[in-house]
C-alpha cells in the first residue's frame, strides 16, 4: 500500500479535502477548498496562479506527499473554504537537467527527492546533504527549510545549496495576472524565496549546487551519554555528516561518525532506516495497541521494557544501515552518498502486497505520535541538555515514551543567509511521542515533554521547524530572526495582495496563538494558563515546571479531583 494522496476530491460541490500525510492536522479539523489543479509545467503553473488571482481566490501549493504536520498548505479560513483553492506539484515533476560543467542540477519543484537523487548519481555527481527522509518534492524540502547534518561547507541545510529559483507570483491584469520570476545566487529576493513556508508564490524550478560523486563511511558508536553535551561540538566539527541519538531513558549517546571516502573504496552499503521500512500492518496495529494499552494503565514500567526492547533491536541490525542489499554484517557501513544520505523505502511498497506501508500510514490505525523539532544557537544547546538531564533525574523512568520512538536525534546546520533559516550555526534537536487518538485524550508524562518542549522553545530560544512541531512552538517566532522583516517586505513585493497567505500560515509565520478554550493544551494549540485548559476530569490540572519554573504544563494530579470537584 503506497501512501494515499494527500488530497481527496469527491466531486461533488464539497470541494476537496488536504490532509497531511498522517492523517491529521494540529486542530483536527479537516482542510477544505473548492478544486484542485494539477499543472504539468511551467506555463500551466502560471495559468492556474493568474486564474486564481483573476478570480480573486485564496491559493496554496501542495506537493504529492504532504509531510508538514502545521497547516501550512491549508489556504482557506478556519470556517470557509469557497474561495480558495490549492495548485499541485505532482504532476510537475518530469524536468532534471543537469549541468555537468557548472555542477548544478535544475529540476521542477514536483521531482521527488529519491528521483532527483539518482538522476544526479547517475551523472556520476552527487548531492551534498539531504533531509533523512526522501518523500519530499524538491520545492517542499527547500521551502520549509529541511535538512540533513553538516556544519562543513555550505551545512546541512538544502536551501543553503540553492543556487537559483523560478517563482510563479501574482501579476497585474496588463502582464497576464501572473508571472514566472527568475532568482539567481545574486538576488537578494532569493534569500526570501529558498525558504518561504510557501508564502511568496508558487515555486515551479529549483537550482541546486553539486558535487563530485563520492562515497561515505558510516559508524554508530553506543556509549554512555554522561558527557555529551559537552562533546557534541568537536563532533560537529571532525565528521563531516555527524550526529547524535541520545536515549535519556538509558543514558546511552550513539554518535554517528558519517564522513565521505573516495569512490574506489569499497562497499556497496545502503541506509535503509528501520522506521522508513514497509511494515506489516499488523506488526504497526499491534505495536499501537501495546503502546495504547500501556497509557490507558499508566505503565511507566511497560513502557520502559518497550523501549529497551526496540532499542536493543535497532542495535543489533544497525537501526537499517545494510552492507549490501540484504543484510547488515557490521561496521563500517559505505556506500555511494545517493544511497546513504536518506532513505523511505516504505514510499515504494508494491501495490500487490496490500499487507505492508509506512507504520504512520492513517489508514490503518497504526502509530499516530507528535515531533517537536528545536533548532537552538549552538551556544545555548549544552546547557539545554543539562536542565534536561535534571529533569530527568527527577524520575528516570518518565523518559521512556520518547525512546520507544527515535530518543532525540541531534543534527548539525551552518548559518544562512536565508531570511528564514538560521543565522547562525545551529544544533537542531527532534523528538517524537505518543498521540491520541482523541483530541480530549491526556498522555502518560504529558507534562513532562511539555517542559522539554518550553523550556527549548521560550528559556533557550530555539527556532521551531518550519514543516514541524505544534502550534504553541511557534508563539513569538518573528522575534527569533533577525531578517523577519525582509521576509515581510518581500512577501509584500512579490504578492501584494496576499493571494498565498491564509489564517492558518499567518497565524503561524507571524506567532499567534490560537483562541484558548477547554482543552487546547492537550494538544499544543495554546499554553495553559487554567485548569480548564487541561482535563481537570481526567486528573490534569494546569502546574507549573518541575525544573524550569516558568513552564505551564498539564500534570496528572490524582489527589486533586476530589479536591475540584466537591468545592
Amino acid at each position: 500500500m503506497p501512501p494515499p494522496s494527500p488530497v481527496q476530491c469527491n466531486g461533488s460541490a464539497a470541494g476537496c479535502i488536504l490532509r497531511n500525510s498522517y492523517g491529521a492536522w494540529g486542530d483536527r479539523k479537516d482542510c477544505r477548498v473548492l478544486s484542485i489543479g494539477y499543472p504539468e509545467t511551467e506555463e500551466e503553473m502560471r495559468l492556474a496562479v493568474a486564474q486564481a488571482n483573476q478570480k480573486k481566490q485564496k491559493v496554496k501549493v501542495v506537493s504529492g506527499f504532504s509531510h508538514t504536520i502545521p497547516k501550512l498548505a491549508c489556504p482557506g479560513k478556519e470556517d470557509y473554504s469557497g474561495n480558495a483553492v490549492l495548485i499541485s506539484t505532482a504532476k510537475l515533476n518530469s524536468t532534471v537537467e543537469i549541468d555537468t560543467a557548472k555542477m548544478v542540477v535544475t529540476a521542477d519543484s514536483g521531482v521527488g527527492l529519491r528521483d532527483l537523487i539518482n538522476r544526479v548519481e547517475a551523472a556520476g555527481l552527487s548531492l551534498v546533504v539531504a533531509p533523512y527522509w526522501e518523500g519530499l518534492s524538491v520545492g517542499g524540502l527547500i521551502s520549509t527549510g529541511a535538512h540533513g547534518s553538516s556544519w562543513w561547507g555550505k551545512g546541512g541545510a538544502v536551501h543553503d545549496h540553492v543556487v537559483g529559483l523560478s517563482l510563479v507570483v501574482p501579476a497585474k491584469e496588463s502582464e497576464g495576472f501572473a508571472k514566472i520570476i527568475r532568482l539567481e545566487a545574486q538576488d537578494p529576493l532569493l534569500n526570501a524565496a529558498k525558504v518561504s513556508v510557501g508564502m511568496l508564490g508558487a515555486i515551479s524550478k529549483v537550482k541546486l549546487s553539486l558535487e563530485p560523486g563520492f562515497k561515505r563511511s558510516i559508524t554508530n558508536n553506543f556509549t554512555d551519554d554522561a558527557h555529551f553535551e559537552d562533546e557534541f561540538m568537536d563532533h560537529a566539527k571532525k565528521h563531516e555528516f555527524a550526529d547524535i541519538t541520545w536515549y535519556p531513558s538509558k543514558r546511552i549517546a550513539v554518535y554517528r561518525y558519517d564522513d565521505r571516502v573516495p569512490l574506489n573504496t569499497s562497499g556497496d552499503g545502503i541506509n535503509d532506516f528501520l522506521g522508513f521500512q514497509s511494515n506489516s500492518i499488523l506488526t504497526s496495529k499491534l505495536i499501537r495497541l501495546a503502546e495504547k494499552a500501556l497509557e490507558n494503565s499508566r505503565s511507566v514500567t511497560g513502557k520502559c521494557a518497550m523501549a529497551s526492547t526496540v532499542l536493543a533491536y535497532k542495535k543489533l541490525v544497525a537501526n537499517g544501515f545494510k552492507n549490501n542489499n540484504l543484510i547488515f554484517t557490521g561496521y563500517p557501513v559505505v556506500g555511494h552518498q545517493g544511497k546513504m544520505q536518506t532513505s523511505g523505502s516504505c514510499l515504494y511498497s508494491p501495490s500487490i502486497r496490500t499487507d505492508i506501508t509506512c507504520a504512520w500510514d492513517p489508514r490503518i490505525n497504526g502509530l499516530f505520535f507528535y515531533e517537536t523539532t528545536a533548532i537552538f544557537p549552538a551556544a545555548k544547546f549544552a546547557e539545554f541538555i543539562r536542565e534536561v538531564k535534571t529533569l530527568r533525574e527527577l524520575k528516570i523512568d518518565n523518559f521512556c515514551g520518547v525512546d520507544l520512538y527515535n530518543g532525540f536525534l541531534i543534527r548539525f546546520i551552518k548559518a544562512s543567509g536565508a531570511y528564514l533559516g538560521q543565522a547562525e550555526d545551529s544544533v537542531v534537536v527532534d523528538f517524537n511521542y505518543f498521540r491520541a487518538d482523541n483530541a480530549s485524550t491526556p498522555r502518560l508524562n504529558q507534562d513532562v515533554w511539555e517542559e522539554v518542549e518550553q523550556m527549548a522553545f521560550f528559556k533557550y530560544g530555539a527556532k521551531p521547524h518550519w514543516a514541524k512541531n505544534r502550534n504553541l512552538a511557534f508563539l513569538g517566532v518573528q522575534k527569533k530572526y533577525p531578517n523577519f522583516n525582509k521576509f515581510v517586505a518581500a512577501k509584500k513585493q512579490l504578492d501584494p495582495q496576499n493571494i498565498f497567505s491564509s489564517d492558518w500560515s499567518e497565524a503561524i509565520l507571524f506567532g499567534k496563538e490560537a483562541v484558548k478554550g477547554d482543552g487546547c493544551a492537550l494538544e499544543g494549540q495554546c499554553i495553559c494558563s487554567e485548569d480548564r485548559h487541561c482535563s481537570p476530569e481526567k486528573g490534569y490540572f494546569c502546574r507549573t515546571g518541575l525544573v524550569y519554573k516558568e513552564a505551564r504544563v498539564c500534570r496528572y494530579s490524582p489527589s486533586s479531583i476530589a479536591w475540584t470537584f466537591s468545592n
